[in-house]
């Protein structure tokens, strides 16, 4: 895709550090990785409903575990493995009834971690004890897994850094009532956060509710702060005597995850970066191509723009792995890469693109058809990749 007004800020720096490195993708619904660290790693399976959230097993030995999950229920749900102070270590969001999804996470530390199963996607979740045995595990002899979350990391704290360069405007143009310039600056903010969007996910403290949650999502009692919040106070209720409030408390937000990502105790495991890709991609097809998520602003392409962008710089970090393990599945992404880059190409408007209200149904059908067989492809790379 062209290059345009700096949307593509950091992406290009990632490419020089990568030195030519390419990318990969997601789905609604995995097949199953034929890659032999996908066959080494441990099984579990779960049976999601409205209810319950039912493993084949609690416990595992340290390495990667496969949990593949089921929604036999009648609500969308979700699946988090939870790590101390419930760090996210993987997830699958938007998990349909009657989906199956899989996700793989990297558990090399012996210890009592969580899972938990979220339907309707909303509240703590119903949450089982996980135990892992066995030894610590070194599995980065050669370096590359090391060298893939360094590369990422880089790029990440590059996406927060303007994050909060652009939201710090894009607040000024707010509380000097200047409504032209804060509508024009929504999208071109909003990507440095949906590139990077499953990291703010990661966090517990609810940092990523308080920087992005729909009006749709709010639960009872929940108090509505973030990009929508505002982004309804521009285009349909005009400025409220809480909106700067709310740009401060926004603004407030995403400096803190700024500085959470530049803790010295904060990494990136390399397999949460390839579940990352799957996850900003699933973001599309499971909501966004409806057009619900920018609802008052229609800047929705602004969005899938990003996290497709996302996707494809995660991908690429853990890329030199890929090509090594399969080279042809690292092709075919490149390939479905291309077709959705076409495919928002029609829609580019001067720097930005069209109103989301403006694309016709048939038209969305075409680009979630996309998104769906990138996903498909981008969702076997966390099992290709992970460490053996």
């Amino acid at each position: 895709m062209t290059l345009t007004n700096g949307i593509k800020t950091g992406t290009a720096a990632l490419a020089a550090i990568l030195a030519g490195v390419s990318l990969a993708g997601c789905t609604a619904k995995e097949s199953t990785s034929s890659s032999s660290s996908a066959k080494s790693s441990t099984e579990v399976t779960v049976d999601a409903t409205d209810t319950g959230c039912t493993l084949s097993a609690t416990e595992a030995g340290t390495g990667p575990t496969t949990f593949v999950i089921t929604n036999n229920g009648t609500k969308v749900t979700e699946f988090y493995v939870y790590g101390e102070g419930d760090r996210v270590l993987g997830e699958v969001e938007n998990i349909s009834p009657g989906l199956q999804r899989k996700l793989v996470v990297q558990l090399s530390e012996p210890g009592t971690y969580k899972t938990a199963c979220k339907p309707g996607m909303i509240g703590d979740g119903i949450r089982t004890d996980f135990v892992v045995k066995g030894a610590s595990l070194q599995t980065d002899k050669t370096g590359k897994f090391t060298q893939a979350s360094a590369e990422y990391k880089k790029y990440v704290d590059g996406q927060t850094d303007e994050l909060v360069t652009a939201t710090t405007a894009f607040v000024a143009a707010i509380k000097a009532g200047d409504i032209a310039s804060a509508k024009a600056q929504y999208p071109t903010t909003r990507t440095y956060y949906e590139r990077i969007e499953p990291v703010a996910e990661s966090f517990p403290d609810n940092l990523d509710p308080r920087i992005d949650l729909r009006e749709a999502d709010i639960e009872p009692g929940q108090a509505w702060t973030g990009f929508h919040r505002l982004e309804k106070d521009l285009w349909v209720s005009g400025l409220q005597p809480d909106t700067n409030a709310i740009a401060d408390q926004l603004l407030a937000d995403v400096t803190e995850l700024n500085q959470k990502v530049k803790s010295p105790d904060y990494a990136i495991d390399s397999t949460q970066i390839a579940g990352g890709a799957q996850g900003l991609l699933d973001e599309i097809a499971a909501s966004k191509i409806t057009g619900e998520e920018d609802i008052f602003s229609h800047t929705d392409l602004w969005d899938f723009y990003a996290n497709v962008e996302g996707s494809r710089t995660a991908v690429a970090s853990v890329r030199p792995i890929l090509d090594e393990r399969n080279a042809e599945l690292g092709k075919r992404v490149d390939q479905r890469f291309e077709a959705v880059d076409e495919l928002l190409d029609k829609y580019r408007k001067g720097d930005g693109f069209v109103s989301y209200d403006t694309v016709s149904e048939p038209a969305r059908r075409e680009l979630s058809r996309a998104i769906d067989a990138l996903g498909k492809d981008v969702s076997q790379v966390q099992g290709v990749t992970a460490p053996q």
